[in-house]
């Protein structure tokens, strides 16, 4: 098949490793990034040997331009994704797909409507460790699973973020929390219950400029939710405790076994299971997994799905739903009360040679 050509909007942390990788698949043809700032997009666009646009603007008037990237902040991605769909172009956005979950149903709608595909990060579901969990426990190595334990502790966004407000602002669980919460609904299906506490432990933070600012949502939340099969989950997100913590990635209990995924994020995860009441012992991936993360994965897959006549995986229906999570928990923590969610999506296939 020729090649995809795409388009980048927003020049910040992540557009560098998505840029790098995107180029590394023969199916796809990076064109060129457009930002606010059309200096910073010039610089960008010289590092990674494509076209600067002078504006999004001329991005979207670009008629060999077919899909777009949306990695600009959160607050902006629905609004860029409304104009890149409007404008005839395919949409994959960086997570969230939106703030609040009737916007996100607004994208999905247009979409649907224009005849355009719509995805969205995070992608790492499709990494060889998490594929072989989820076969694992399709095959029935755990049994039923009834409890599952996830922990997303991301450290202090200043420690490394040149701009870390509004990471902050939208907090922890919009950002971070869809990792495994992406991997949690695609393997047991939407939920129907969450109920979250959240607390702000660190107020006072200061940036790597030496800059002091204060945030007001909380860095630190535990959420439960019990999914559409049953799977109760418990969700530990912060943005306070190091990487250095001991609890990391996703434990599945099941009736007959354990299943240990030290990282819900890297496709070379160590996973190890135990008989109930034996001990843990390694299990071999399926597949090789490449070296590092590859940020362009999700857009290869949707872009090859596309040519197939196939659904791609990560789906704006699927997006959608964990904005929903992400807005009940807000209102879960606002009204200290559970809140039941009616939203739902066709859950992703599994990768072909995980079948």
């Amino acid at each position: 098949m020729s090649a995809m050509r795409i388009g980048l909007i927003g020049c910040g942390n992540i557009a560098g490793p998505y840029a790098q990788d995107l180029k590394t698949y023969a199916e796809i043809e990076l064109v060129g990034v457009a930002d606010m700032d059309a200096a910073r997009a010039a610089t960008f666009a010289a590092e990674h040997g494509i076209r600067a646009y002078e504006s999004v603007e001329a991005l979207l008037n670009d008629p060999s331009v077919s899909l777009v990237v949306n990695l600009t902040s959160h607050f902006a991605h629905k609004d860029v994704t409304t104009r890149a769909l409007n404008a005839g172009k395919h949409v994959y956005s960086e997570k969230p797909l939106a703030l609040t979950y009737a916007d996100a149903q607004e994208l999905v709608k247009l979409a649907d409507r224009l005849g355009l595909r719509l995805g969205c990060s995070p992608f790492t579901l499709i990494g060889e460790a998490q594929q072989t969990a989820w076969k694992l426990i399709r095959d029935g190595k755990l049994g039923t699973v009834r409890a599952v334990f996830a922990e997303v502790n991301w450290g202090r966004i200043e420690s490394w973020h040149p701009a870390p407000g509004p990471f902050y602002e939208v907090g922890a669980m919009f950002d971070v929390g869809v990792y495994p919460l992406t991997i949690l609904v695609a393997m047991f299906g939407p939920a129907r219950r969450v109920t979250s506490y959240g607390k702000v432990l660190y107020p006072q933070r200061v940036t790597k400029e030496g800059q002091p600012f204060e945030i007001k949502t909380p860095d630190f939340i535990v959420t439960m939710l019990e999914l559409s099969d049953g799977t109760v989950v418990r969700l530990t997100t912060d943005f306070y405790v190091g990487h250095h913590t001991k609890q990391v990635g996703i434990e599945f209990h099941g009736d007959a076994a354990s299943l240990y995924l030290e990282s819900w994020f890297m496709p070379n995860s160590k996973i190890e299971v135990a008989e109930f009441g034996g001990s843990y012992s390694p299990m071999p991936l399926q597949g090789e997994p490449p070296e590092g993360v590859h940020w362009g994965l999700g857009i290869a897959d949707m872009v090859r799905m596309m040519a197939a006549g196939r659904p791609h995986r990560f789906t704006g229906e699927m997006a959608a739903h964990i904005v929903d999570i992400l807005e009940s928990s807000r209102r879960s923590m606002e009204t200290e009360r559970p809140v039941t969610l009616q939203s739902g999506f066709t859950p992703p296939e599994p990768v072909d040679w995980a079948n």
